[in-house]
This record gives C-alpha cells, structure tokens and sequence, in this order.
C-alpha cells in the first residue's frame, strides 16, 4: 500500500457548524484533484481538527494555490446566478435542474447537478407554491440578504490569502459581511449583544464561508413523506430542528464520508455509544438551527 501524505488543518474546528462544512469543502475539492484523498479528525489545541492525506505530496502554499484555482472556476457560475435564493416555483427550479443533468457527460454539469440535488426538490412544495429547499438555506430576500447571490459574491471576492488564514490559523474574523450564517458567532440578536447589532457591522472569516459552499453537495435533500429531509438533520419547525454531525479518527475516503454523514445512528434519537465506538466515531455534535425575525442562525453546537 502507497503511503498517504498528511496535512492537517489547524484553523478548522470540526465543534463549529461553518468550520466542518469547510473541511468538508476542502476535502470535496482536494479530491477532485488528488482522486483518494482521505480526512481524519485529531484533537488539536483543545478542539478537533482537520487532517487531509494525500496520494501524492503536497505542501501547504501549493495547496491553497491549487485550491483557490479550483474555487475561482466558480465565479459568475451559472449555478449561483440563476436565482438570488431557492424562493422558486417548481417549473423555475426544474428548467435550471434539468439542464445540468442532460448536460451531465460535461464535468462543469456534474458539479451542478450535485448541487442541485443539495438545493432543493420539485416533489415536495411548501404551503406557498415554491420547492421546499435545503436545511442549510439561512436567508431568502429579507435585509436584502440572498442565499444564493452571497455564494455568487464569496465566489467572487475570496482570496488565497482568505483561504489559507481559515485554514491554518486561529479564526480573528477580520472581514465585513458576506456570510452564510452557518457560524454561530454570526447570531446577533440585541439580547445577546452590548450595543445595537444593527449599528456593529458583522464580522466573518469569508474564507471558511467559501470552503463551506463546496460541502453542499455531501449534504444532499430528499423528500421523505410529504417533506423534504436534508442529509443529517431533524425537524422541519423553527423550534425543532437540528443538525448533527459525526467526528472520526480513520482516515477515510470521500464515498466513506458520505455515508458517515447520512448515518442514522449519530442521531441522538438512536444513538449508540459502543456502536459509534465501534465505527470509530470519536464524537458526534449537534447544532440547533433558529429562526429570529426573519433570519436563520446556527447555535453553539453541543456534544451529544
């Protein structure tokens, strides 16, 4: 057997929701370049991070070149630019579907039919009229804030500078807006906050925000009964939904992830700890999604 090559991710901490979606990213891209690439989690400075091997050696600079290329093949992408949020009506959204499937021998199209099957579905509709979308969607118009238009403008402006401060340094959220709400520090709520949040900018890490649009697609959706489920989550209400995650310690390839992703058993409905053990499950986190006005937040997430 080929020996594996180790990067570890230091930046990236697999408790936060944005941090192991953008490993996630990560991993999804780094795949694509390097077919068999595999992640692990290590405890590291008191919070599980990221360990990417690869086939072939490669050091850190060169990756975060080769993947900020790969990113920026996604500027002004179709994918982003169809719409500025899922608010669609089913013949919108299956015209835009439709396309990246017959088009599916073409790479480009493959990328987006995944996303595709991440964004939404035609079979279950909501009381409106339009498609019911994805778990992670945290925004749709309100203050001017739209799901897929901000992905459209992180492909746009994200650096390799972004990409590599995410990466391997402790996060100091150094820049203005543009961000999904897949963090919970982004929950600014008056109670939670000691000045009017209206009036105190939000700070992001865009880079993690980037990194995190490219896990989509090993979240798929699926309608389940009358609704529409989301790879790893629980609950359709405002009050009653969540998202759980595992961490493992194997290295494990892509194809492995997704199905540690869809397990039933990291459910805290169901879950076994000698079963997890035995999975090499090391910890499972969960995370709360709100609603607040007319905004979704993630919260702290919580060991379970």
């Amino acid at each position: 057997m080929n020996a594996l090559h180790p990067l570890p991710f230091p930046g990236l901490d697999g408790a936060n929701p944005l941090g192991f979606l953008a490993a996630l990213g990560t991993w999804r891209i780094a795949d694509r370049n390097q077919p068999g690439t595999k992640l692990h989690w290590k405890p590291h400075a008191g919070h599980w991070t990221p360990v990417l091997s690869f086939p072939q050696p490669l050091e850190r600079d060169p990756f975060v070149a080769q993947l900020h290329t790969e990113l920026a093949k996604m500027r002004q992408h179709r994918l982003f630019t169809f719409s500025q949020n899922l608010k669609l009506k089913p013949g919108e959204f299956e015209k835009e579907a439709k396309a990246a499937m017959e088009r599916w021998f073409n790479e480009d199209d493959r990328i987006s039919a995944a996303f595709f099957a991440a964004f939404g579905s035609t079979v279950a509709i909501n009381e409106q009229g339009d498609i019911e979308d994805t778990a992670l969607r945290t925004m749709s118009g309100a203050g001017h804030q739209h799901f897929l238009k901000t992905m459209n403008d992180l492909a746009e402006v994200t650096t390799e500078e972004q990409l590599q401060k995410t990466l391997f340094e402790t996060w100091t959220y150094p820049d203005e807006k543009i961000g999904l709400r897949w963090d919970p520090a982004e929950d600014k709520r008056y109670a939670l906050a000691w000045k009017n949040p209206s009036q105190d900018p939000t700070r992001t890490q865009r880079g993690a925000n980037r990194l995190a649009i490219e896990a989509l697609p090993l979240l798929p959706t699926s309608p389940v009964g009358t609704h529409l489920e989301t790879t790893g989550f629980t609950g359709h209400r405002s009050n009653d939904t969540f998202w759980t995650w595992p961490i493992w310690t194997p290295s494990i390839t892509l194809d492995t992830g997704r199905s540690l992703l869809a397990l039933r058993d990291i459910q805290p409905s169901s879950s076994d700890s000698a079963e997890l053990r035995a999975r090499s499950i090391a910890a499972v986190f969960s995370s709360q999604r709100i609603t607040t006005g007319k905004f979704r937040n993630f919260t702290p997430a919580r060991a379970v």
